[in-house]
């Protein structure tokens, strides 16, 4: 059994990811499949001896949607070309659609009558019927009868049935029964094949508007590299176009674009997004860094090790598919209807027109053909599941209206849905607990030194290094306003510290073991040292010659509204949790901080996913007492994932729903369901809010347009439902659903403007 991946472009509701299910589910050989709506993606396992790509890609297109180029880039100019053709073919049906109801109008209240008098209106009508129908509606109809092929009924179908249904009846008028309201037959047409068009381009605004935003912050991403030839000079190069062997130049604060050994040059560089540690890791000639890391200082020369499926950035990738192919499926609250009610319009109308016509002549009187016209048109019309289709794309744009006016960008109508079910938050400690910079904690004067002095004597000798660290410490001298002397002389040890004359004084600045190993006494404030690793912080000593003078403790500092957000889920009955690749000490240390009481540390990518696999599947500890209770939930627990790096991806796409630090990597932005704009935690519970609101709206749409069609229906089977009167209810169940999604968020000046800049995502520095 082998897995594909197809990028699927002309799904526009849930109705469509259902046809690609049973599609597949009717192909041989086909053993699971996969559609993401959100995503706009298909992953399908099979057997290939049974069949081939080929063929699953056939399958697609015979269905009517097409599949679009990997290459992101591509994907993005398709997805505009499409947006534009749903535009042409909204204008060209809206155009017929207002024609048609000027026609109507000019019969019913110029000429006094719903019948057909003039030949030229009808004439009229139909050609607008046409049109309509086999011009912007033509690629509906490959759906439908590629849809019926395969013995799936589903919205095409209906339509289809319904826009048809009006055509004969129209022809009928024309040539047949004069008496017939012809005009209004070939409306039914028009108007509902444009609610459909109107419906695909309503949802084709939603999917692209979250990928241009999505796009912005993908522009951050840097695809080239600087690959030295064997003469010495440096050509810039796709990074597709770099081998394993090739060397690449990597200059201070760029993004190393691949995975190799550093064969020239010293630097510090983060590497937070696959470990999480947020303090950068000093490096020298032998050490590996990995693609997508921070080179922070010096400037590097690399040797590629890894390229394609073997580079780490592959390796996620392909974490992320096997995530998403194994995310819960989720049943829309639509789908559990309409798997009987498309059939069930389609038997009501073809039932309602054989008792009208069929039914008279068992009792011996005359079949009623004009009633059993009305009766299946009006049937077909009024079970057209047009609001139904547009119930949750309509929550969604609200609710993302709404969640944009908080920061927020809501990727995937899914997320509305669960919300209300999330029983677990994880998140992640760097970027998203915490801010992910280094900065300064505490100051620790010794002997007769205040904090501004030891402040000053350290910030002077660091005034020429550019180690993250030493801007931290640079940073807080600004911030305190604490005057800082320029060295007369400077050395950087790196992986140790860094060696200053500051006024014809040495001064020495680093790590408290080689401050020993210099010769300087560390007793006197060896006690704080320990205190403040424990909380887990990184200590730099200061001495003046070889006494200590004080000390400067640095971490990670937790974000403003950590702890306040932390409390409001636990508010609300969810359980919050940390799973993080950094270590234990300062995962705990953080935890406690913020009122964490589970720490799950040092995991890698896979392990995060895996962690929050094992929690949908069988829950986490109910005692909020202490770490590593065995007690457990009931099993299919929900989760949401909150994280911003790299190593966060693939457990993003795990769980029921994917959060993402907008401020963070591009690859966690393009994973996750739900995106914060900037790098405010307490986005997580307002998505939660907004998430259950716009789900109670879905709720309300539903009932609104299942009310419609389920009164709507039985009373069209009468046969006394004129089909005016039933395009009317269709026109007044979508401006129900319109006015119940719009109305509340309008009133308090909702809007739904996102502002992605490109310095959003960026590192502060100095």
């Amino acid at each position: 059994m082998i897995t594909t991946q197809f990028n699927v472009g002309g799904m526009s509701c849930s109705f469509c990811a259902e046809s690609i299910r049973k599609a597949y589910d009717r192909t041989s050989g086909v053993s699971r499949v996969d559609v993401s709506l959100a995503h706009e993606e298909v992953l399908v396992e099979y057997d290939e001896e049974e069949v081939d790509e080929v063929q699953l890609k056939d399958a697609l297109r015979e269905l009517g949607y097409t599949i679009r180029d990997p290459d992101k880039v591509k994907q993005f100019e398709q997805e505009r070309e499409e947006l534009e053709g749903g535009k042409r073919k909204l204008l060209v049906s809206g155009t017929a659609a207002v024609t048609t109801a000027a026609l109507m109008g000019f019969m019913i209240f110029v000429m006094g009558t719903f019948e057909s008098r003039s030949l030229r209106t009808d004439l009229a009508a139909m050609g607008l019927a046409l049109v309509t129908m086999f011009w912007p509606g033509w690629d509906i109809k490959e759906k439908a009868y590629y849809s019926l092929r395969r013995g799936i009924f589903n919205q095409h179908v209906l339509l289809e049935a319904g826009a048809f249904g009006g055509l004969v009846g129209g022809f009928l008028g024309l040539f047949v029964y004069p008496s017939f309201p012809t005009v209004h037959f070939f409306a039914v047409s028009v108007f509902i094949t444009t609610y459909h068009i109107l419906s695909g381009y309503t949802s084709l605004v939603v999917r692209t508007r979250a990928s241009r935003s999505v796009r912005d912050l993908l522009s951050l991403r840097p695809d080239t590299a600087r690959r030295v030839r064997e003469d010495g000079e440096v050509e810039e190069v796709e990074v597709s176009e770099v081998d394993v062997g090739d060397r690449v130049r990597v200059k201070p604060g760029e993004k190393i674009p691949v995975d190799g050994e550093i064969i020239e040059g010293e630097s510090a560089v983060d590497e937070s997004v696959a470990t999480g540690e947020s303090v950068p890791e000093d490096k020298r000639v032998g050490d590996e860094v990995i693609g997508g890391s921070v080179n922070e200082t010096g400037a590097l020369l690399v040797e590629v090790t890894a390229t394609g499926d073997d580079a780490f950035l592959d390796q996620v990738a392909r974490q992320i598919e096997e995530a998403r192919a194994m995310k819960p499926g989720v049943l829309r609250l639509a789908d559990r209807v309409l798997k009987y009610f498309v059939p069930g319009v389609l038997v009501a109308a073809a039932g309602a027109f054989v008792f009208w016509t069929v039914g008279p002549l068992v009792v011996g009187g005359e079949p009623n053909v004009r009633r059993g016209a009305f009766a299946a048109l009006a049937a077909l019309v009024l079970g057209y599941p047009c609001a139904l289709g547009m119930a949750t794309p309509l929550a969604l744009i609200r609710g993302g209206g709404m969640a944009a006016n908080r920061g927020i960008l809501v990727r995937s109508g899914d997320a509305f849905q669960l919300f209300q079910d999330v029983e677990v938050i994880a998140l992640d400690k760097t970027g998203t607990v915490t801010e992910g910079e280094p900065a300064v904690d505490e100051v620790v004067s010794l002997g007769d030194r205040d904090d501004a002095s030891v402040l000053r004597l350290a910030a002077a000798a660091e005034a020429f290094s550019e180690h993250p660290l030493a801007q931290a410490i640079l940073d807080d001298a600004d911030d305190r306003d604490v005057s800082v002397p320029d060295p007369t002389a400077f050395d950087s040890l790196t992986g140790k510290g860094v060696r200053a004359t500051v006024r014809d004084r040495e001064v020495l600045v680093g790590k408290p073991g080689w401050l020993a190993d210099e010769g300087v006494d560390l007793s006197a404030g060896q006690a704080d040292v320990e205190r403040l690793q424990n909380r887990g912080r990184t200590v730099v000593g200061v001495a003046a010659g070889d006494q200590l003078v004080g000390l400067v403790a640095i971490g990670d500092r937790i974000k403003a509204d950590a702890a306040e957000t932390i409390e409001r889920a636990k508010a609300a009955g969810i359980e919050p949790i940390m799973i993080t690749g950094d270590n234990q000490r300062t995962a705990e240390a953080v935890a406690d901080e913020v009122g964490l009481e589970r720490v799950t540390a040092e995991v890698l990518p896979d392990d995060k996913t895996r962690e929050v696999r094992r929690i949908q599947a069988e829950g986490v500890s109910a005692s909020k007492a202490s770490r590593g209770s065995s007690d457990r939930w009931s099993d299919g627990v929900r989760v949401a994932m909150v994280g911003d790096g790299i190593n966060d991806a693939p457990a993003l796409t795990q769980a029921d729903i994917g959060i993402a630090i907008g401020a963070g990597t591009d690859v966690a932005v393009e994973s996750a369901d739900v995106v914060l704009v900037g790098d405010r935690l307490g986005g997580v519970m307002d998505a939660y809010e907004i998430g259950k609101n716009s789900y109670s709206k879905t709720k309300q749409n539903l009932l609104i347009a299942f009310g419609f069609n389920g009164i709507g229906v039985p009373a069209a089977m009468t046969g006394l439902v004129h089909p005016v009167w039933a395009m009317v209810a269709m026109l007044a169940s979508v401006s129900l659903v319109l006015a119940n999604s719009f109305l509340g968020q309008l009133v308090g000046g909702g809007g739904v403007g996102l502002d992605f800049s490109a310095e959003q995502g960026t590192r502060r520095r100095r």
